[in-house]
């Protein structure tokens, strides 16, 4: 099958899985945080569960958690565009058996995907709050995946908690500057937060990602705080961790 590419897009290659993925600089393209978040996430291996990635964007984290389970993935977005890429990048990579998408708000998610059906859920969701002072990116597509403008850390956390099964996890990568709220958030819907891991991008720097646990009514006991991981070492190449997330085992210098 010929999968046909628009003018602004090229396909890139995650050699951790050996997938290809259709990424558009104009529209979205994947970065860091969602091969953190595909790592991070725990799945079974199994063909039972029911994984759901929402903010799903071109699909990346839907189709990197494809391989680690024999179980199928769905994947909601919001954007028409995103939608179309993502579903080129699983017929790309001949996944329509076990990925599929589906053009939603998760505000409405629903109508779709029925309350307490959900083992695992990932999101990497917009991190930007709105308000006056907000500088938005002007490109319409960039800035609903970056701002709150279609859903909030509230609004994610209800959508979240409704879907999940009891005792269901939930994985989400955000920015730490919001972790006290992302905690409140969490716990106001019973999803218990179980690790944290907080990225920075050099030893010595602030942290800039986060990515927490949660488990939909799970124990308030045995809260982790696990090790930090370092992206970048100081001559600029990947941590091996890192390079390991990006290009598997067997990989060369980044």
């Amino acid at each position: 099958m010929t999968i046909q590419l628009k003018e602004d897009e090229r396909v890139d290659q995650l050699m951790q899985y050996g997938l290809e993925i259709i990424q558009s600089p104009s529209v979205f393209s994947f970065s860091l945080d969602a091969v953190l978040l595909g790592d991070f996430a725990k799945v079974p291996k199994h063909n039972r569960a029911n994984i759901v990635d929402l903010c799903s964007g071109n699909g990346a984290v839907a189709l990197m958690l494809s391989q680690q389970t024999d179980s199928p993935v769905t994947g909601i977005e919001i954007q028409s565009r995103l939608v179309d890429m993502a579903q080129r990048s699983i017929e790309l990579n001949k996944l329509e058996n076990q990925v599929s998408v589906i053009k939603a708000d998760v505000k409405d998610i629903n109508q779709h995907i029925p309350k307490d059906s959900v083992d695992v859920l990932t999101c990497n969701p917009p991190y930007f709050k709105i308000s006056d002072k907000s500088h938005k990116n002007p490109n319409e597509h960039l800035a609903i995946a970056r701002h709150e403008l279609h859903l909030n850390l509230q609004e994610l956390m209800q959508a979240s908690s409704g879907l999940l099964k009891m005792k269901g996890k939930a994985y989400f990568v955000h920015r730490p500057d919001r972790f006290l709220e992302i905690m409140d958030e969490m716990r106001k819907v019973n999803l218990t937060p179980k690790r944290v891991r907080f990225v920075y991008p050099k030893e010595n720097k602030e942290a800039n990602m986060l990515l927490i646990e949660g488990i939909k009514h799970g124990k308030e006991t045995g809260f982790k705080v696990l090790p930090p991981l370092y992206v970048y070492q100081e001559d600029g190449t990947y941590f091996p961790e890192v390079k390991r997330m990006i290009h598997g085992d067997e990989s060369h210098d980044a």
